[in-house]
């Protein structure tokens, strides 16, 4: 069965080979697979193309709820995040600085280096935001 980003790739590359014009393949949220991560109240995230164990691109989606906060944690990969809709917190380090975080609203994108702890909080209100990187990744959380 081919993943979504192989059928995304070949739509796209289909004009290159003299085929006909191909179809959007849109991937709408209703099929996404919503999972909550253990101990993270109100965080809900769902692989929209790609997966964590496989090797390509990859888009994660994201939903905090208001007050919702993601402690320090790192991933082997760069992360370019998109703030869908809300405004984001954002903070460096591996430890929370509530001082230091940087607020990024909606439409904006932040980018966290591969290996670069970092923190995430929903001060204002519910956040959604949209990863995407090259896998294969994962979520290493920092002791608290």
């Amino acid at each position: 069965m081919l993943s979504r980003l192989a059928i995304a790739a070949a739509a796209c590359l289909a004009p290159l080979a003299g085929a006909a014009p191909p179809t959007p393949l849109p991937v709408l949220p209703a099929s996404f697979a919503w999972g909550q991560p253990p101990g993270l109240p109100g965080v809900r995230g769902a692989w929209v193309l790609g997966a964590e164990k496989h090797e390509g691109l990859y888009a994660f989606r994201v939903e905090l709820a208001a007050g919702a906060r993601l402690p320090p944690h790192t991933h082997p990969d760069t992360r370019y995040s998109t703030v869908l809709s809300g405004t984001l917190y954002v903070g460096f380090g591996e430890r929370v600085d509530e001082a230091a975080m940087v607020a990024v609203p909606a439409g904006a994108v932040y980018v966290a280096p591969a290996g670069q702890p970092h923190y995430l909080y929903a001060r204002d209100g519910a956040v959604v935001y949209q990863e995407g990187g090259l896998g294969p990744t994962a979520t290493i959380p920092l002791p608290r």
